[in-house]
């Protein structure tokens, strides 16, 4: 199977860099893992609505350059449906044995995801009603992708 991760912006904090290399090499074992990184719109403060809206276009725009027309597309929206971590396991053990070998997770800027996009995932995925910084969210997000596998692999993980 192919992950790929499809992310606005780049992680600069140094130790959320280091959680995702130490989860992209756990991986390895389980999947083909690509992180795409597009670039992310400045957005300026007391932004109005309409730059607001203009900006996750742009990122949107950004974004839809990469999803493979073959891909199942999973985006992270906080109107999404929230999964227990064997639920999550199940739906990518589900998507292999249907034929699906590119999932491709999309994680949105500061604004979150242009509506295009979330038209068209074929699932979306919310993690917590909460805010969560997205460079964070890459983390949680492979975190709980190397989970699903060791669930499906029947193998033990810390609880």
């Amino acid at each position: 199977m192919k992950i790929t991760l499809i992310t606005v912006g780049k992680v600069k904090e140094s130790y959320l860099r280091d959680a995702i290399a130490e989860y992209s090499k756990r991986l390895g074992r389980y999947c083909r893992l690509n992180i795409v990184e597009v670039q992310d719109e400045k957005t300026p403060e007391h932004a109005s609505e309409g730059t607001e809206r203009r900006i996750k276009e742009i990122e949107g725009e950004r974004i839809a350059k990469h999803i493979a027309p073959d891909a199942t597309v999973i985006a992270l929206a906080i109107e999404g449906r929230q999964l227990s971590s064997e639920e999550l396991a199940a739906k990518i053990a589900d998507l292999g044995v249907r034929g699906v070998s590119h999932i491709q997770f999309v994680i949105g800027g500061s604004l979150g995801l242009d509506p295009a996009i979330l038209r068209r995932a074929d699932f979306l995925l919310s993690f917590s009603r909460m805010t969560f910084p997205h460079q964070l969210m890459r983390v949680i997000l492979l975190e709980q992708i190397y989970r699903a596998y060791k669930i499906n692999a029947h193998e033990p993980y810390h609880k």
